[in-house]
């Protein structure tokens, strides 16, 4: 981000602003999404944080670190839409996945759908570190720097939030071969 127009934003230009916005947007709806892992919390997180980065933005001391300071600011509303929508789901058991379908053409997209079911079973914290991490590129210094938690603490989140991916693609390949080993026995 242009230093030059964070500093007229900082003073009121709302061109600038406008223009800052525009080039984030589309990045903060992606990781948003990838946090949240639904497209209207994800909507309402972005719009949330580019209001507050606008009403913020003139405490910013050093607008060369805005990148870090607006990220931080996007997870922050993440953290507060997760919390919002967990209290408006209702509380059902979980089932186990239906069945498999046969793998034929549905392999590619059974494989999403497991790695889907497996993101959203991750906490939303360890899903911030590995979206900041593994999406963004960001190193795991400048993740615990954006959150404003330890390097230890992201690692720690990263170990977990993997961890828990790898379990539920490991039980959900074996639902897998288990349907394929009945279906061979009919």
């Amino acid at each position: 981000m242009d230093a030059e127009v964070v500093i007229r934003a900082q003073q009121g230009d709302r061109g600038a602003f406008t223009c800052i916005a525009d080039e984030i947007l589309d990045r903060f709806l992606a990781v948003a999404h990838r946090i949240l892992r639904d497209g209207a919390l994800a909507e309402d997180a972005t719009q949330a944080a580019l209001l507050d980065i606008w009403r913020d933005l003139p405490r910013l001391r050093d607008p060369e670190r805005f990148g870090a300071w607006s990220t931080r600011i996007l997870v922050n509303a993440c953290y507060s839409e997760a919390r919002r929508a967990r209290r408006w789901l209702p509380n059902l058991p979980l089932d186990a996945a239906p069945e498999p379908v046969a793998a034929d053409d549905f392999g590619p997209l059974l494989d999403r759908d497991e790695l889907e079911r497996g993101f959203r079973a991750v906490p939303v914290d360890q899903r911030t570190v590995i979206v900041l991490h593994h999406y963004l590129g960001m190193p795991l210094a400048t993740v615990a720097q954006t959150l404003g938690v330890p390097e230890g603490t992201v690692r720690s989140r990263l170990h977990r939030g993997m961890s828990i991916i790898r379990r539920t693609l490991a039980s959900s390949q074996q639902r897998r071969l288990s349907a394929a080993g009945q279906e061979a026995s009919r």
